[in-house]
């Protein structure tokens, strides 16, 4: 093989690999996530309905505790929401969502965390004050929450204090609940 064809030959390569390596790096820094549920779940602000939705953190540096939820072709954003880092004790191959402990028949479970594959560290929601309330009543534990004001803005939801609201209503430090994650009330999900 000439010198020319080889040196052709070697750039095509490493062209080739130069514009596969990001695509591989964008889902997971993404971390695109595809859930379907089979009934209603309670996010931050609002209930989803039965279905198909990807869940990603927004992009920048900046905005890793923002998770956007879109449908299920990713052409229309439904909301973004606040999170905060959560841990848990062994982290699985395969997506996982977890809920909050009790809710009352009929009702929507309330979404507690989202876990991408492998990764001990997910993304605690944080709902809105008013929100979190009844949440924290229904399930017997604190959920993390913020003023229902800065809730429906993304631009104050990025500097809106944290807090939790516990089972009897009342403001309490953001710690109280948070949790490692022991495995119960844990669905998994694929992750596309």
């Amino acid at each position: 093989m000439s010198r020319t064809k080889l040196l052709a030959t070697s750039l095509c390569l490493l062209l080739t690999c130069a514009l596969w390596i990001p695509r591989a790096h964008a889902s997971q820094w993404s971390q695109a996530t595809k859930l379907t549920f089979s009934q209603p779940v309670e996010i931050p602000g609002r209930v989803l309905s039965a279905g198909t939705y990807w869940f990603t953190l927004a992009r920048g540096e900046t905005d890793r505790n923002l998770v956007q939820i879109w449908n299920s072709d990713r052409q229309h954003l439904v909301t973004t929401v606040m999170t905060i880092p959560d841990e848990r004790m062994h982290h699985i191959g395969r997506t996982s969502i977890r809920f909050e402990k009790e809710h009352p028949t009929g009702s929507p479970e309330a979404l507690r965390a989202w876990f991408y594959p492998g990764d001990n560290y997910g993304h605690e929601f944080v709902y809105p004050e008013s929100q979190a309330r009844k949440i924290a009543k229904e399930s017997g534990r604190p959920v993390l929450s913020m003023r229902d004001d800065a809730s429906n803005d993304p631009n104050a939801v990025k500097n809106a204090p944290i807090a939790a609201i516990n089972s009897q209503g009342q403001t309490v430090d953001k710690s109280q609940a948070m949790e490692p994650a022991s495995g119960n009330n844990q669905m998994s999900a694929q992750q596309h």
